[in-house]
């Protein structure tokens, strides 16, 4: 996976694992490795869009596509001051209801194996990994129910 916050790296995130970040020719490795090593999934899920800040918080509001079909929206909330997850939730939660009234998601998963509490790029990944794979069972399931 790839994040436009960090350009010079590659995150490998594996399944109910830990997440290895590289710099970006770890893309040419996997793929002279690809006779050991294969994708998880082979849709390419992306979310791009717009990044905006207010106060103290950075708000990225994005398309998710598959196959080059919109499937989504993403928004991304970070309070930029606090790095600890756990001590800033109700206050993003407020602001998210503030222009989300009806879509302020529960306490994501990973913060729940997080044993020292500090959030990292590789935990937002994470998140974006579990959101894609709900998109390809969203997928799965509409393209099954078609034929």
């Amino acid at each position: 996976m790839h994040n436009s916050e960090a350009p010079l790296s590659c995150f490998a995130l594996f399944e109910n694992g830990p997440c290895l970040v590289a710099d970006p020719n770890f893309d040419v490795l996997m793929i002279k490795l690809k006779s050991y090593f294969q994708n998880a999934k082979s849709n390419k899920v992306e979310s791009r869009g717009a990044r905006y800040q207010y106060c103290d918080f950075l708000v990225k509001v994005g398309t998710a596509t598959m196959a080059s079909s919109a499937r989504g929206i993403t928004v991304e909330v970070e309070y930029c001051p606090c790095v600890t997850a756990n001590d800033c939730w109700n206050l993003l939660m407020e602001f998210m209801q503030s222009f989300l009234p009806s879509h302020v998601p529960g306490v994501p998963s990973v913060f729940g194996v997080k044993t020292d509490g500090v959030y990292s790029l590789s935990d937002t990944m994470a998140q974006y990994l579990e959101l894609f794979g709900k998109l390809r069972k969203q997928q799965a399931a509409t393209g099954s129910g078609m034929r």
